[in-house]
This record gives C-alpha cells, structure tokens and sequence, in this order.
C-alpha cells in the first residue's frame, strides 16, 4: 500500500502504519492488496460493486449482496449495515481481508452491506473522518425517501429494508461507529431512520489513565497512545478526548447511543480488551434504553476475524455478529 519513498527526508513515523515526508507524501507502511469486486463470488454466489458517494472530496464504498432468492418476482428486501473498515490510516474497503470479511458475513447474515471508502489519515483529519462516515450514512438513508439520493443506487433502492438498518465497524471503525451513533442519538437521519443494532468489534478506545491489565507506566510509548497523537496532535483533551476515550470525566453520556441494539466484541489478547470490557459496562450502566450484548473470544488478538478470516474461530465470531444483526429482522 503506497509508494517506497526510500531516497526522501522523513518528516515523522508511526511505526508499521505511516511514514510522512518532508515534501508533504505519505507512505502507507501495512495493509493488504486491492481486490476488484466480484459479480457473482464463487464461495458464496453473492456480488460486490464499487460506487461513489460523493466526487469532491471523494467518498466511495463497495456494496455487498448475497445470492439472491427472488420472490414472486419482486426484488428480495434485505437489512442494510453501514459498515467502517479499520486503519484510520491505512487500509481500505476494497483492501483483501475487508473483502473476503464482508462477503462472508453477508452471506451468513443475508444482508446488504454499504463499506465506506472514507479518506485517511493524516492527510484528513480523524474528525473529518467522522464527518465522511456521517456524510455516507445519510446517503445511504436517503435511499428511504423519494427524491432523497441525486442518483439512486439501485441495489440499495430494490433490496433495501429501511425498517432494519445497521452500523458496525472493527478496530478504529468501531471507534467511528461509536462517534457515528453518538451523532445519530443527537441528530436526525434522513427519512427518520432508526439504527435498528449496532456492533463493535475489538473498538479501539484508549486514554491516559489504565483500565484493568493495562500498563500503569510508559502509557505515551505504547501503539494505541502513538496512534492517536500521532494522527490527531491537535485533539483537545488529548488521548482523553471522547472520540477515542468515551469513559473520560466530562465525556457525553453514553445513554445517548443513536441505536436499539448494541454488540461489543472483545479478544482475550488484545491490548484493548480491558477498555472494551469496561465501554461495555459503562454503556450498560449509563441508563441507555436499548439492549447490550457482549462477546468475548479466548485465545485470539485484535482484530484476528479479519487478519486472519479463514481461521474456524473467525469464522465462529462471523457467525455470531450474523446472529446478532438477524435477531433484529
């Protein structure tokens, strides 16, 4: 991902993730190759395309369908989920794990999915990532009203159930999804959408005082500090501010999450497993109305049911975010 810039000053670093030069390029140092879509997958029948949201700034997604069933030969009406790669910097929508991901997840839970090709960091700033993940929501809505989308997708337009509308994300998509329903509990979505369930898996929060088996010393030298500060320096209260500490005093009220239903994953070995224990309890104890469900995986890291999607326990947890999002429809 990204070009080798080896004969170029270096400006600043994040270990494994991004190299920023003196002239202003941005190398991408991980990630995993692009994958065209597929009209018809030959594991799963189903059919992915790539669309564009909007031109200038560029947003575009790949939208996910199962094998279709039609009925009395009306279009097959599916649930939606708005889905949030991980990366923040790195990685894409139509990147190899975040493909093979979604065509699998779609066919177990036989939904339509929307997976949002936001920009990056640090070219664009985290906030304004939140604001191109809004933006893609309400397009996707749209789709609800007559005259809503300037151009109507027609997958969305004939296999979309506006009445089962999801939200999910990974990693630091699962941080967007959360800043995501955050705004959905304050402002409205287009066509008066409900987030019917939400998940997040492995969410990457963070802050400056330890949780649990987090490490009490050294805390600004560990990934989930520099990542953070690294791509967002200028963030008021630092790795305190709510976008990626929602636990921190003065945060908003997590009783105000825009969703009836909420999954939180997390793995036995990831460094963030703590914090999503404890988001989990504090959304649970913060007087939201709707359901919390948690899901703990033994033995695996983060993000491991993307990075690693063929392995039986990725398979497993597939399964069990399916479950989740079907008890809705």
């Amino acid at each position: 991902m990204g070009s080798t810039c080896t004969s170029k000053e270096v400006e600043r670093e994040l270990p494994t993730f991004v190299r920023v030069y003196k002239d202003g390029t941005v190398e991408r140092l991980s990630g995993t190759p692009y994958v065209r879509p597929c009209l018809e997958d030959p594991k799963t029948g189903g059919a992915s395309k790539d669309i564009t949201i909007r031109e200038d700034p560029l947003i575009r997604a790949r939208l996910f369908l199962p094998k279709l069933e039609p009925v009395n030969e009306q279009p097959e009406k599916l649930p939606i989920l708005v889905y949030y790669h991980g990366g923040f910097c790195v990685d894409s929508a139509f990147s190899l794990v975040e493909h093979q991901y979604l065509t699998t997840l779609v066919a177990e839970a036989k939904i339509l999915a929307v997976s949002i090709e936001h920009r990056l960091a640090p070219e664009c700033p985290i906030p304004t990532i939140y604001d191109d993940c809004w933006e893609a929501l309400q397009w996707v809505a749209s789709h609800s009203v007559d005259g809503g989308a300037a151009a109507k997708e027609p997958w969305l337009a004939d296999h979309g159930d506006f009445h089962r509308f999801f939200v999910g994300g990974d990693s630091s998509g699962a941080n967007i999804a959360h800043n995501v329903l955050m705004r959905a509990g304050r402002n409205p979505i287009v066509g008066g959408i409900k987030i019917s369930s939400a998940y997040l898996t492995h969410p990457y929060f963070w802050g400056s005082e330890p949780i649990g088996s987090e490490p009490k010393t050294d805390r600004d030298k560990g990934i989930p500090h520099l990542f953070w500060t690294f791509l967002y320096p200028t963030a008021k209260d630092g790795i305190d501010s709510p976008m990626v500490n929602p636990l921190a005093t003065g945060a908003p009220s997590l009783a105000g999450l825009g969703c009836e239903r909420l999954l939180v994953s997390v793995a036995e070995k990831d460094p963030m497993r703590d914090r999503g224990l404890k988001y989990f309890e504090a959304v649970k104890g913060s007087g939201f109305k709707g359901e919390v469900e948690l899901v703990e995986v033994e033995g695996e890291d983060h993000a491991f049911h993307i990075l690693t999607y063929e392995k039986e326990s990725a398979l497993v947890l597939i399964k069990r975010l399916a479950a989740f999002l079907n008890k809705s429809c």
